[in-house]
C-alpha cells in the first residue's frame, strides 16, 4: 500500500483505455500518489491545477496533442516535474518489461537512481571481525620512502625561481644517501631574451647574462620601437632587424563547416531524446538535427515539449534554413541537409537522405530507441569517413535493433545521459 504521507502527488492525464490502466497500476507499484486521473481532451488548466501534482505523467498520441497546447500554461509550471510516456507502448508492456518500466518510474518519483529488480542490491553487509582496525601507520609499516626521496632530489631544481631567493652557483649536495650532488640544469627550449638594440656593439660582445625564470615572458606588455640606427662603419656589415615578428598577430585560420548531431529515433525514442538533450550544456555549440518518427507528423508539439527540458533553444527545420551551431532543430519527414560553401542549411529531401548529406569529419550520428535498421549501413559508412558514431544501450531502450548493431560493429554505446557527456568529451564541450 502506498506511503500517502511520503509519496509525491502524481496526475495521469491519458484518454480512457488500456494504457491508462496499466499507467495508473505503475503509479500505484511505483509508490506515488494519484490526486488526479483524466482525460486531457476534456480536462481544463484550472483543474490541473487545483489538483496540486508534483509530477505529471502524460500517455502521449496524436489526438491528444492539441490539448497539450491548451494544458501549457499549466504543465509550464516550475515546480512540475513531466514524464512522457508512449499511449500505444504502454498499453501492451507487460510482465518483465512493465517491472522495468516500473522500476524506472520509482526511480523518477523518488529522486533515486536503483533501477535494478529486487535481489540484485549491492551487497554492503561486512562480516564484524575482532580487534581493533589496523591504524594508518600500521597499514604503511613496510612501505619504502626512498623512491619519494629521489623523485623530489630530480624535480628540485627544475621549479621555477622567484626573485626572494636566488640559489648559489655551486649548491651543496643534498642530504640524501641516494644522491651525491646535483647540479641545475636550464631548460635548453627557452633561449634568453635580446638585449636592447643599442647596447649591441659593432664588435661581438659576450652573451648576456640569463635572468630568473620570473622575468622570462613570450608577449611583452608594451610593444618595442626601435630607436633610428647609428651611421654604420664603412668596415662593418649593416645588420638590420625586423620588428614586424609578433607571437599574436596571426592570420585567422578559416573555420570548418558547423558541427552537426544527427539523432535518429523512433518507438520509444521520445524519452530517450528527452534525456539526452536535458544532459547537453548550455554551451554545447554544435547544430542538434533530431528525426524522430511520429504518427501524424505533429512536429510543432514536439518542438514545444523538447524546449522544456534542454537549455539549448528548439525550432522546426524549415526549407531555406541555415544550420546554426548551439540549437536543436526537429526535422520533418520532408526536410534534409545541403551543403552550401562549407555551410549547412535545410533543404528538401527525404529522412533517409540526411546521413549522407552529412559532412563527415564534423559530424556525428546517434541511434537511439526505435531508430530504422534501414539506416545503419548507411551511418557505419560514415563512420569510417571520420564521424562519430554512438547507439542507446540499457534497460530504457524498448526498441535496441540498430543501436545493439552498432555496439556489434564496434561504435560507442550507453544510456542517454552517457551519450551526451561522451559526445562533449568527444568535441571538447
Amino acid at each position: 500500500m502506498t506511503d500517502i504521507d511520503n509519496a509525491r502527488p502524481v496526475a495521469l492525464l491519458a484518454r480512457p483505455g488500456q494504457a491508462r490502466e496499466r499507467l495508473r497500476e505503475a503509479v500505484v507499484q511505483a509508490g506515488g500518489y494519484l490526486v488526479l486521473e483524466d482525460d486531457p481532451t476534456t480536462l481544463d488548466a484550472q483543474s490541473l491545477h487545483d489538483a496540486g501534482p508534483s509530477v505529471v505523467l502524460v500517455a502521449l498520441e496524436p489526438a491528444i496533442e492539441d490539448a497539450l497546447e491548451r494544458l501549457d500554461a499549466a504543465l509550464d509550471a516550475p515546480q512540475l516535474t513531466l514524464i512522457f510516456d508512449e499511449a500505444d507502448l504502454a498499453a501492451r508492456r507487460e510482465g518483465w518489461e512493465a517491472q522495468r518500466w516500473i522500476r524506472h518510474l520509482s526511480a523518477k518519483l523518488h529522486g533515486h537512481d536503483n533501477v535494478l529488480p529486487p535481489g540484485h542490491e549491492v551487497e554492503t553487509t561486512l562480516q564484524p571481525e575482532p580487534g581493533l582496525p589496523p591504524t594508518p601507520e600500521q597499514l604503511h609499516s613496510g612501505a619504502s620512502g626512498e623512491f619519494l626521496i629521489e623523485e623530489a632530489a630530480d624535480a628540485a631544481y627544475d621549479l621555477p625561481a622567484d626573485t626572494l631567493y636566488a640559489p648559489s652557483a655551486e649548491p651543496a649536495p643534498l642530504a640524501f644517501d641516494t644522491v651525491e650532488s646535483f647540479e641545475p640544469v636550464r631548460p635548453a627550449a627557452v633561449p634568453p631574451p635580446l638585449p636592447p638594440l643599442e647596447e649591441i656593439p659593432p664588435q661581438a660582445a659576450p652573451a648576456p647574462a640569463v635572468p630568473g625564470f620570473s622575468a622570462w615572458s613570450l608577449v611583452e606588455d608594451d610593444a618595442y620601437v626601435a630607436p633610428p640606427p647609428a651611421a654604420p662603419a664603412a668596415t662593418d656589415p649593416v645588420v638590420e632587424f625586423s620588428t614586424d615578428l609578433s607571437l599574436v598577430d596571426l592570420e585567422p585560420v578559416a573555420e570548418g563547416p558547423v558541427g552537426m548531431v544527427l539523432v535518429l529515433a523512433g518507438i520509444g525514442g521520445p524519452d530517450a531524446v528527452r534525456r539526452l538533450l536535458s544532459a547537453l550544456p548550455e554551451t554545447f555549440d554544435r547544430a542538434v538535427l533530431v528525426q524522430l518518427r511520429l504518427d501524424g507528423g505533429r512536429y510543432g508539439n514536439l518542438v514545444k515539449q523538447i524546449a522544456r527540458v534542454t537549455p539549448l533553444p528548439v525550432s522546426l527545420a524549415e526549407v531555406g534554413q541555415p544550420v546554426q551551431g548551439g540549437q536543436v532543430y526537429i526535422l520533418p519527414d520532408d526536410v534534409g541537409v545541403a551543403l552550401d560553401n562549407g555551410a549547412g542549411v535545410f533543404s528538401a529531401g527525404t529522412a533517409a537522405a540526411v546521413v549522407s548529406s552529412l559532412p563527415a569529419a564534423s559530424s556525428a550520428v546517434l541511434m537511439l530507441s526505435g531508430a530504422d535498421q534501414a539506416q545503419v549501413e548507411d551511418v557505419l559508412a560514415l563512420a569510417e569517413q571520420g564521424a562519430w558514431v554512438a547507439g542507446q544501450v540499457g534497460e530504457a531502450c524498448y526498441d535496441p535493433a540498430a543501436a545493439s548493431r552498432l555496439a556489434v560493429a564496434g561504435m560507442p554505446s550507453g544510456d542517454p545521459p552517457a551519450l551526451a557527456q561522451a559526445l562533449c568529451e568527444h568535441w571538447g564541450v
